[in-house]
């Protein structure tokens, strides 16, 4: 009995050792010790290689936060609208119609030949809710007025300048708000309420 289970274990050895060892050596030659480099890329005539001068540039100790306080009041302007069924004329009248109640904030000017209004929109209130973790842990009502108080100009009273165009769209009018991001972004979503935009 001991020579049929070894005359079956030894070969069952061999073929197991054989199988682990992969196909490797079966192949003759491996590709990659064939393969040669290749001719780097070349830019054709008439385009330029973008500078790579200021890719890294290292800043000044200390302008970090001075820089990020002057690009948070500088902020480019930001853009977005909203599509109306009516024509360009009827949407003129219908947004100065809402414009005109005020709650919105004050039209500074018009120009009934370009439908273009352009209004002092009134700030939204600043978050005052805490964060979750604050919230959790308990920051009292001293770290509320705290982050009222570290709120940017923008959120604590300061009027947002938005100008709001009406141009065609196919067979409706498109709404363009252009301006300071919360100011364009209350106009923007109490018209599209208030107008039953598409």
């Amino acid at each position: 009995m001991k020579k049929t289970s070894y005359a079956l274990v030894v070969p069952a050895l061999i073929l197991s050792a054989l199988l682990v060892s992969g196909c490797g050596a079966f192949r003759s030659k491996k590709d990659w010790d064939r393969a040669q480099q290749e001719a780097p890329l070349e830019i054709p005539p008439g385009l330029d290689t973008p500078s790579t001068s200021a890719a890294l540039v290292i800043p000044d100790v200390g302008s970090g936060a001075a820089a990020a306080n002057a690009a948070a009041t500088n902020a480019a302007p930001v853009s977005d609208g909203f599509i109306l069924a009516d024509d360009v004329e009827t949407a003129y009248k219908r947004i100065g119609e809402q414009l005109g109640q005020g709650d919105l904030g004050n039209v500074l000017s018009h120009d009934d030949a370009s439908h273009t209004y352009q209004i002092a929109a009134k700030p939204g209130r600043p978050e005052s809710r805490p964060g979750l973790f604050r919230r959790m842990f308990g920051a009292g009502k001293d770290g509320n007025n705290q982050d009222a108080k570290d709120a940017p100009a923008s959120a604590q009273g300061a009027s947002h300048t938005v100008v709001l165009t009406v141009n065609p769209s196919g067979t409706g009018s498109e709404v363009r708000a252009q301006g300071d991001a919360d100011g364009v972004r209350r106009v923007v979503d109490a018209l599209k309420s208030r107008m039953g935009s598409k």
